[in-house]
């Protein structure tokens, strides 16, 4: 980011850049592009109401990456790891049958609240995914469900451009490099340290539990893992 160019304008350059994205996948996967697909013109009134509010400035922030959004979450709305119900409150439309799952964008959103709120959260992170774009599978009933781009070593290979690209376009908004954090503590967080460890992205990755991992499996201590998150967010590289 360069100049007076705001977080907010480098966002929108970003996105639509990837609206033309349509990268060459194996047969049975295919791409959920929310910037290129029937709602992109309520997608896009959305992600501007969204990072205007929020991202109007010039200050640098520290990049936040799931591993791929949800078909019918993130991959729809262009907003990452944000509930459809909550940016239909903030930006007055309508996102019909969209939704992130609740599980997940609660938990991150009490993340947002001890932080101090979410505007204060969101003048420090900037939250996306290594691939940015939805993916789906057919699976044996023909049916279309979401997958991650590293369930298949050849879907991932495909990826591997987009994924470096867009990674490279992250960092170019005005993100600081000496830190990553990585949603997803198996193997999205295994791909993402083989891939800085290729590349130099970052400083460091650091891993933190899925939000879904933590509300199924260790629900029981969901205060504790939100207290490792705001540890990890508020640490050496933190505020």
């Amino acid at each position: 980011m360069a100049g007076n160019v705001t977080f907010f304008e480098s966002v929108l350059r970003f996105n639509d850049g990837l609206a033309h994205e349509r990268p060459a996948l194996p047969e049975g996967f295919d791409i959920v592009n929310p910037l290129a697909g029937e709602q992109r013109e309520r997608v896009e009134c959305v992600t501007r109401a969204f990072y205007q509010r929020y991202y109007n400035d010039t200050r640098p922030r520290r990049l936040i990456l799931g591993s791929s959004p949800a078909r019918r979450g993130s991959a729809v709305t262009g907003v990452p790891f944000e509930d459809a119900q909550q940016l239909q409150r903030e930006t007055g439309i309508r996102l019909d049958a969209f939704h992130v799952q609740p599980s997940s964008s609660d938990f991150l959103a009490e993340v947002m609240r001890r932080y101090g709120g979410r505007e204060r959260f969101y003048s420090d992170f900037y939250m996306n995914f290594v691939c940015p774009l939805g993916i789906v599978k057919t699976n044996a009933k023909g049916r279309a469900v979401n997958c991650n781009y590293y369930e298949d070593k050849k879907l991932a290979e495909a990826l591997l451009p987009l994924i470096v690209r867009t990674i490279q376009g992250q960092i170019a908004l005005g993100v600081d490099p000496s830190v990553c954090y990585c949603i997803g503590s198996g193997e999205n967080y295994r791909f993402l340290s083989q891939l800085n460890a290729d590349h130099r992205f970052f400083g460091a990755v650091i891993a933190l539990e899925h939000p879904r991992f933590i509300t199924q499996y260790h629900a029981t201590q969901r205060d504790a893992f939100i207290e490792k998150y705001l540890k990890a967010l508020c640490g050496p590289s933190g505020r």
